[in-house]
């Protein structure tokens, strides 16, 4: 990419994501990609910009570039993340236990305490299997929550009536988990194990201040303090089929 193109221009147009291939990257509202990216911040308006560019994916191939806001081994993280399918910036988050943040959670009516609530689930995986919490929007999820969906229409008849927000789905050990957390403030876990036998089961946490969805009014719920979330309700049933 041509040194004397300004970035300011690129990020405001269709050519945007090819800015993030200059190996000298210029300034944004003073904030240079290198200087960006080891801060990992999200909130700066050069982040903020580089965020609203982000446009649908046009279809085809082609190789996209990653880049990571991490802060370090428990830091806040944003990472544009590549595909060989298709062209386009995908945005996952690392989530930071230590920092609570409601990227990815704003339109909730509960967001800090759903923001608590992911950051809960975070610090545990990191601190019993090292595992790195990373969360997808749920556009870019589809698969995770349609198995989570899909276990719960199987298993019980179920279907979530609020909007997904974001997932993950991950490995630790010979557990296999996924998260989905819902715009309400529900957060849905299914944790599957899966050597023949091994524990299998669905569970439902419900953020600090938010109603009991009508769909889970039949499950009782037990409560946990958490300095993180504050008040966790949480219930779940055992799975039965195999998924």
């Amino acid at each position: 990419m041509p040194d004397d193109l300004d970035p300011g221009l690129l990020l405001a147009g269709p050519l945007a994501p090819l800015a993030l291939w200059s190996q000298k990257p210029r300034d944004l509202d003073g904030t240079s990609f290198p200087k960006l990216l080891r801060r990992g911040t999200t909130n700066s308006s050069a982040f903020r910009r580089l965020v609203e560019v982000i446009a649908p994916r046009p279809a085809g191939g082609g190789k996209m570039l990653r880049l990571s806001t991490g802060r370090g081994r428990r830091g806040d993280a944003v990472t544009f993340s590549a595909s060989a399918a298709h062209r386009g910036i995908v945005m996952s988050y690392v989530v930071d236990f230590e920092t609570v943040s409601t990227v990815g959670l704003e339109s909730s009516p509960v967001a800090g305490a759903l923001a608590g609530l992911r950051a809960n689930e975070a610090r545990y995986f990191r601190n019993k299997y090292g595992h790195v919490f990373t969360v997808e929007a749920a556009g870019d999820a589809a698969p995770t929550i349609d198995w989570v969906h899909r276990v719960l229409a199987e298993e019980r008849g179920l279907v979530i009536s609020s909007r997904p927000l974001e997932a993950t789905a991950f490995q630790v050990e010979n557990i296999r988990m996924a998260y989905v957390f819902y715009e309400n403030g529900l957060s849905i876990n299914v944790m599957y194990t899966v050597d023949e036998g091994g524990k299998r089961a669905v569970g439902f946490k419900l953020s600090d201040g938010m109603d009991v969805p009508a769909e889970l009014e039949s499950f009782k719920f037990a409560r946990q303090r958490s300095k993180l979330a504050g008040t966790i309700r949480g219930s779940y049933f055992v799975i039965k089929k195999e998924h």
